[in-house]
């Protein structure tokens, strides 16, 4: 035991002490009692700033009151937060770095409260220095692998991988800068790649601007380690926003860009394109001064764009889009209304989020079939800053197309040829081995139309507020038009041939009776997210759901009425009584039918958690016309006061008989505080009460995919066009792919699939952190990543799959860093771990190893 009769060492640490200041010492020992004694009342606030000033005054209390002081920060934060006081929250989190600035616990939570409010690029920046302080952080490493995915997207490294692309646009700007062009602006730099083009040809000067503060901060690494510090100006602000001489010094002879998504214009291409050419580029050659110098004038790369389409029939693109079930779960889906996603061209503003999606056709599940040849949609000039003007308000164009193949019109497929210049272009169509995916404008027709040869599709191209829209609005057919939609407003006759003699009468009547039917139309339609389409679509999804809660219900009133001699009340709109009724919660994310399915068993209260007001009506809609009663259906969310506190009893006497939980989100991924929901749930059952599902069986294969390498990191060691960029933007590589289409991924199996993980959401005892699984190699290669997808087992017997060809659910893989050989015969073992919803696996063969996460 320690000499407590020695004289203490007074050694440099002693000698520095405070001493002699009583004052201050009363003040510390009085307020961190205050402290403890407010945090065991929850009086989180006033504790708080009873800790901050003992940290203040006596900084040789940090690490005996850390964790309390910690602890007293998150539950103070939750507080602001839940009132809406969030400067003050993000005050709070400021003052505690100020005294705990190495504190990776307070810096991870403080990006998490940044992520969750939209402050993307800041909250990477906590996330980071969290990572730095501590590598080993799973909660802050699963968070920046989060954040990386929004700040860094995918395309980067598609683009990078690009290298046709890469050198098409090497080889423009060279050429551009080689015949005069010496000041070039590069409008979204990204990593900074096109400036450095620039410099590398020639240019005299050269400036850069990019909004996102990573991309920026990115480019800016790159373009030093790259020797071009002092000759790249890089800007950290919208092009929109620039000036001269206050951001450049004078206006420039050459914009470079890729500001362009699969839609051509999505980026604001069209806008940045009329500010440059207004207040940042030299006016562009005219035809009197033609054999002018290039540096007098202005030009911009890409020069212009050529955009095609074509008619689509493809089942994926269709139930992701539109209603295409009669029936679902057994219940009839005739009272829903409109359902549709929200991607649209409807002129109705508050019809369409976005105009569009995108998609790799040549990767959809199921492929497609092309209705019509491709066709010129729209040709645009870069060069002509009329023409970029004009585009808005260009009249509708209407396309008449010749169907060359019979089927059923789900979209419109869309792509470009970008012109770099006279000579070179990039072609962004489905059969081009390229970074691109194709623009889909999905058709919405309650009722599906299907096209035969000899038909013409007539097709609308517009550009409204600069967007690209296409819809397919009528079909030609027998000299007569078939109008696709109906609550359209033209023409009202379905004769081409107009009526030389109009009624007026007739015509303002037919139009009252069509602003009726919108009308109503419009208060019956509601918008689903396209993953919540496709679950509404899987008819086998809600089968099983309804199997299993056939079986559980039934055992539930066959245990309820056991011995009384009393007949069973079937009837769902029947009544019965209170102390009779069994309670199920669905906790489903987004729209769900889930609750109905119960509630038309009769004798079930069911509480949804369906929080949209169009939804719930929707909801409503199909109860009634299902004959389930309105006094069993309830609006979960409506009840408590916040999701938080949305596992809880039903009443203060009642237990659930079931809760669903949502166990998978549509990316393939686990989510996020699955175990902890369950744990909550497995309280508030009754007895014989179950929670859906009940366990969760990870399956995966080993693969060899170099197009899931080019999608998740820079590939190779040779600098990209000579520039040194990969080990900077790497860093934002993340080693889980989601959104995956297993089924249609290049890549060759080196393996069966096999069973890697389960998880028991019924029985905690079941469960393990890691868990070692032997795989047996068939075919030799090279295993780049581990797909995995999941069997979701309602009950023992009961099961769906997430890699079913009508599954809602899309895949993951986990990617190796460093790709490992392998021959048949070869054992891997993979050590896989769960930790917070986060899947990592250890490989290795032998005394090879590979860490995935």
């Amino acid at each position: 035991m320690p000499n407590t009769s020695a004289r203490p060492k007074h050694g440099r640490r002693s000698r520095r002490r405070r001493r002699g200041d009583p004052a201050r010492d009363e003040l510390v020992s009085s307020s961190l009692q205050s402290a403890q004694q407010c945090l065991l009342n929850q009086d989180y606030g006033t504790a708080f700033v009873h800790y901050l000033l003992v940290l203040n005054l006596a900084p040789e209390f940090k690490d005996f009151a850390q964790e309390s002081f910690r602890f007293t920060l998150f539950k103070w934060a939750e507080e602001l937060d839940s009132v809406g006081r969030i400067q003050e929250l993000f005050d709070c989190y400021e003052q505690a770095l100020e005294i705990l600035p190495a504190d990776e616990v307070i810096l991870n939570s403080m990006g998490e409260h940044l992520f969750r409010m939209g402050f993307r690029d800041e909250a990477a920046g906590y996330f980071h220095k969290a990572l730095k302080l501590r590598p080993e952080f799973p909660e802050a490493r699963e968070n920046f692998y989060r954040v990386a995915n929004w700040l860094v997207e995918r395309w980067h490294f598609l683009m990078l991988n690009d290298h046709g692309r890469n050198q098409k646009y090497q080889q423009a700007i060279q050429k551009a800068v080689q015949s005069g062009c010496s000041t070039v602006l590069d409008i979204g730099t990204g990593t900074g790649i096109l400036g450095m083009c620039a410099k590398q040809a020639g240019a005299a000067e050269v400036y850069a601007c990019e909004l996102s503060k990573t991309m920026y901060e990115l480019a800016c690494e790159v373009v030093t380690a790259n020797g071009m510090e002092g000759d790249i100006k890089i800007l950290h602000k919208k092009s929109l926003e620039m000036e001269v001489p206050a951001d450049i010094p004078h206006r420039v002879s050459l914009v470079v860009t890729e500001t362009v998504d699969a839609g051509l214009f999505g980026e604001g291409i069209i806008e940045s394109l009329i500010h440059a050419w207004h207040h940042l580029l030299l006016p562009p050659k005219s035809n009197e001064n033609k054999f002018g110098e290039q540096s007098a004038t202005g030009r911009v790369i890409p020069a212009g764009a050529t955009v095609f389409a074509l008619a689509v029939e493809c089942p994926e693109i269709r139930r992701h889009h539109r209603l295409c079930a009669t029936q679902v779960g057994g219940l009839s889906m005739a009272a829903c209304g409109e359902i549709h996603s929200p991607v649209s061209c409807s002129s109705e503003p508050e019809e369409s989020v976005e105009p569009y999606t995108t998609e790799r056709l040549s990767r959809l599940p199921g492929g497609y079939t092309a209705l019509t040849e491709p066709f010129t949609a729209l040709t645009i000039d870069f060069n002509n800053v009329q023409e970029l003007e004009g585009l808005s308000s260009r009249e509708v164009q209407r396309i008449q197309l010749p169907v060359t193949q019979q089927g059923e019109l789900d979209a419109l497929a869309v792509w470009f040829q970008l012109h770099l210049d006279e000579e070179s272009s990039l072609s962004t169509g489905p059969q081009e081995d390229t970074c691109w995916e194709q623009a889909i404008y999905p058709v919405h027709s309650a009722k599906c139309f299907m096209l035969k040869p000899g038909d013409e599709l007539i097709v609308e191209v517009s550009c409204r507020d600069a967007y690209l829209g296409l819809s397919g609005v009528a079909v030609l057919r027998g000299g007569r038009q078939i109008h696709l939609d109906k609550s359209r407003s033209w023409p009202r006759s379905e004769n081409l041939v107009p009526n030389p003699n109009p009624n007026p009468e007739a015509e303002l009547c037919t139009a009252l009776a069509c602003l009726q039917t919108n009308q109503k139309q419009s208060k019956d339609s509601c918008l689903l997210e396209c993953s919540e389409m496709a679950l509404l679509n899987n008819t086998d999804y809600h089968q099983s759901f309804r199997s299993a809660l056939d079986k559980l219900i039934s055992q539930l009133k066959g245990k309820l009425h056991s011995g009384e001699g009393a007949a069973l009340n079937t009837d769902p709109a029947g009544s019965t009584p209170a102390s009779d009724l069994l309670y199920v919660l669905d906790v489903s994310e987004g729209f769900s039918l889930l609750s109905l399915l119960a509630a038309s068993q009769g004798g079930v209260k069911v509480y949804s958690s369906v929080e949209k007001s169009k939804q719930q009506e929707v909801l409503k809609r199909l109860a009634h016309s299902n004959g389930i009663s309105e006094q069993l259906l309830e609006f979960w969310l409506n009840r408590v006061e916040d999701e938080q506190g949305m596992l809880q009893r039903p009443s203060g006497e009642k237990l659930w008989s079931a809760i669903i939980l949502d166990c998978v989100e549509t990316c393939g991924l686990i989510r996020q505080k699955l175990m902890e929901k369950a744990s909550l749930a497995r309280c508030l059952l009754e007895e014989g009460g179950h929670i859906f599902p009940e366990r969760i069986v990870v399956h995966g294969m080993l693969v060899e995919s170099d197009t899931l390498l080019r999608e998740s990191a820079v590939q190779g060691l040779e600098p990209t066009l000579g520039f040194n960029i990969s080990p900077f933007i790497n860093q934002f590589t993340v080693p889980v792919h989601v959104f995956l289409d297993f089924s249609t991924l290049e890549c060759r199996h080196l393996s069966e699939a096999a069973e890697l993980f389960v998880l028991n959401l019924m029985d905690a005892n079941s469960n393990y952190i890691n868990r070692e699984v032997k795989i047996k190699v068939t075919s030799a290669g090279r295993i780049t990543a581990v797909p995995f997808w999941y069997h979701i087992y309602l009950d023992q017997e009961i099961s769906v799959s997430s890699l079913g060809q009508n599954s809602h659910w899309k895949q993951a893989a986990v990617v190796l860093p460093e790709p490992l050989q392998v021959q048949a015969g070869d054992w891997v073992c993979l050590n896989v771990k769960l930790h917070k919803s986060t899947i990592s696996i250890l490989a290795h063969i032998e005394n090879t190893h590979v860490v995935m996460d």
